[in-house]
């Protein structure tokens, strides 16, 4: 395919110059993208309001997370703490005999491949977490665009593309690709050094194994969803019973359930007394899913669980087709004995894209924690709601070694775009455990490099004695080895 290898050498031909640039340049061109988007609002959300059916307050809401997290990921670059910069000075006097110099830190990993998601137009698409933070990371992007809204990707790429070159960025930086052949052959292309998706777990999965079966193969760095298990105490269901009934109804149905954080699986106690003020949550507006595909995908799974012997319903929910195709949805909330679902786990344990819920009412006495390792593999989050009163230790210890992020009180829907956060947990939630959210992300799209002995003029500049960069280095000085261990006790 002579444009893929077009696109890919641009790319290439870019990485160097990006890589070398001072960390203020990079770090205005990020923010430059982000006044871009705001500027360019109205468009690109009229674009997205049409392609995806999403409601305008979301998708405004959406665009300024964008802005934001593009603005962190500024913030992240000028500190230079994620380039891991450790001087170990020369030492003579070593203890396992002289030690040479030696000078490592994070570079730039090189063309990074970003499957753009269908459920995030903004957050996770073309100028989205996983392009940000690559960005930030001193590498050229090309986005592979999401069939779902074709005409806002080429959009954002083409004014991404003006604003990171208008700011001194080298052409290439920012590029986009369309097309599920012309993905897979990016994908699998030698000049393409990381990818990273987020999407479902059977897309994710095949294009995990494509990027390992490479003769070199690259990292690859996917998101695929997740059931998102709540667990509520008896004593929380007295304490807060209305306040959750609202809350879940809120977290299944914004944005028509389809989250990779919406709550698939809500543990509580068999006597919780909750239906009617669930169902009265629940009686929502329709909402248009994202497209006809995703919709039938929802009406067959939700037919799934309810067919299940055993479920009833608490909000039954409707889904409905229009003259287009195109599913209009409110959300069901249905409930199960825990005898009657632990038979049923291909039905009941998996994800089902969209507004549907599944209470799981536990008899008196029920150890959650023992539930959740027995049931779940790897999750985006665990959510644990209880009261001051209650012994939930087991349970976090369980969820933490389960989960990228764990929760109290509150319901894992709106990803907060902070410097701590964790998008991401053990497999199949993402096949890295590493995070799309958060300064953390950065750490996907860098190697570490170490310079022995090397002349001061061919170090890389964070490496340098005089610290051009002014990041922060961590300095190992002659004769330290001598104390090691003394401190402990």
């Amino acid at each position: 395919m002579d444009q893929i290898d077009a696109v890919a050498e641009t790319a290439d031909a870019a990485a160097p110059a990006l890589a070398d640039l001072a960390p203020a340049v990079r770090a205005k061109a990020l923010v430059a993208l982000a006044d871009a988007l705001l500027e360019h609002a109205d468009d690109l959300v009229a674009i997205a309001m049409d392609e995806t059916g999403l409601t305008e307050a979301r998708l405004r809401g959406e665009l300024k997370r964008t802005a934001v997290q593009l603005r962190l990921f500024a913030d992240t670059v000028v500190d230079g703490a994620y380039l891991d910069v450790r001087i170990d000075r020369a030492d003579p006097d070593f203890a396992l005999g002289p030690r040479p110099d030696v000078r490592s830190g994070n570079e730039p990993i090189g063309p990074v491949l970003n499957f753009a998601a269908g459920n995030f137009p903004f957050a996770f698409s073309v100028a989205g977490g996983d392009t940000a933070s690559a960005l930030a990371a001193g590498n050229p992007v090309i986005v592979k665009a999401h069939p779902g809204h074709p005409r806002l990707a080429a959009r954002t790429a083409e004014i991404g593309a003006a604003a990171l070159e208008g700011a001194g960025l080298p052409t290439g930086t920012l590029q986009l690709i369309e097309g599920q052949d012309e993905g897979v052959a990016m994908l699998k292309h030698p000049l393409v050094k990381a990818a990273s998706f987020t999407g479902s777990l059977r897309v994710g999965r095949l294009l995990a194994d494509i990027a390992a079966a490479r003769p070199a193969p690259i990292p690859f760095y996917g998101e695929l969803g997740s059931v998102n298990p709540v667990f509520a105490t008896s004593a929380a269901i007295a304490a807060r019973g209305p306040e959750f009934a609202a809350g879940l109804a809120a977290s299944v149905g914004g944005s028509a359930g389809q989250l990779c954080t919406k709550p698939g699986l809500v543990f509580l106690p068999a006597d919780h007394g909750l239906d009617a003020a669930i169902a009265g949550a629940a009686a929502m507006e329709e909402h248009r899913m994202l497209d006809p595909r995703i919709a039938a995908g929802y009406r067959h799974g939700r037919e799934a669980i309810l067919s299940v012997e055993g479920v009833r319903l608490v909000a039954p929910g409707s889904v409905r087709f229009d003259d287009d195709g195109q599913g209009w949805v409110t959300p069901t909330i249905a409930a199960v004995a825990l005898d009657d679902f632990r038979p049923h786990p291909d039905a009941l344990l998996g994800e089902c894209f969209g507004p549907v819920t599944i209470l799981v009412e536990s008899p008196a006495g029920t150890d959650y924690a023992d539930l959740l390792e027995s049931l779940f593999e790897g999750e985006l989050t665990v959510a644990v709601h209880r009261t001051d009163g209650d012994d939930v230790t087991r349970l976090v210890r369980a969820a933490a070694r389960r989960a990228g992020r764990v929760l109290f009180d509150g319901w894992p829907t709106g990803v907060a775009v902070t410097p701590a956060m964790r998008h991401g947990g053990p497999w199949p939630a993402t096949t890295s455990g590493g995070t799309s959210v958060g300064t953390a992300a950065i750490a996907r799209f860098v190697r570490a490099v170490a310079y022995q002995n090397a002349p001061e003029d061919v170090l890389p500049a964070p490496l340098r004695d005089d610290n051009p960069w002014n990041v922060p280095q961590r300095i190992a000085p002659a004769g330290e080895s001598t104390t090691w261990g003394a401190s402990v006790s």
